[in-house]
């Protein structure tokens, strides 16, 4: 199984599933306090779920966790500290998937890509979305 938890001086900034990442039975990768759970579905061909929903329930969450699945190209994600430098480099490529989960963060394109990505919202607008740093 190919799952990669970016832990940086005991901080879990990220999640990475490997494309190929190969599990018998369905597994959850974040921990259960996380805002985002991020894990992969297995069950053998027959398996039915049975029809449901999810109950609404009010949560609140005061974080905001992006989660990206590479489609197309090569791309790299940077981890930075908060004031701006450089902590790890993370590359991934077609079918890789990421959960940004904490921490300063930024994408570079190695190549032509496209990615799916994944907020919680509501979206409330750049101004209030996000906090540029100098990267060092």
């Amino acid at each position: 199984m190919t799952i990669e938890r970016i832990e940086i001086g005991g901080v879990t900034f990220a999640e990475v599933i490997r494309a190929g990442a190969k599990v018998e039975t369905s597994t959850f990768v974040s921990r259960p306090e996380s805002s985002f759970q991020l894990g992969l579905l297995a069950h053998h061909a027959g398996f039915v779920e049975p029809v449901h929903y999810h109950k609404k329930i009010t949560r609140q969450i005061t974080d905001l966790q992006q989660f990206l699945i590479v489609q197309t190209g090569n791309i790299a994600v940077t981890f930075h500290a908060d004031d701006g430098a450089l902590l790890r480099e993370v590359a991934l490529g077609p079918g890789d998937a990421i959960l940004l989960i904490h921490g300063a963060h930024s994408l570079r394109m190695l190549e032509d890509s496209q990615c799916i990505s994944v907020k919680q919202g509501p979206f409330l607008g750049v101004e209030n979305d996000k906090v540029e740093l100098q990267a060092r």
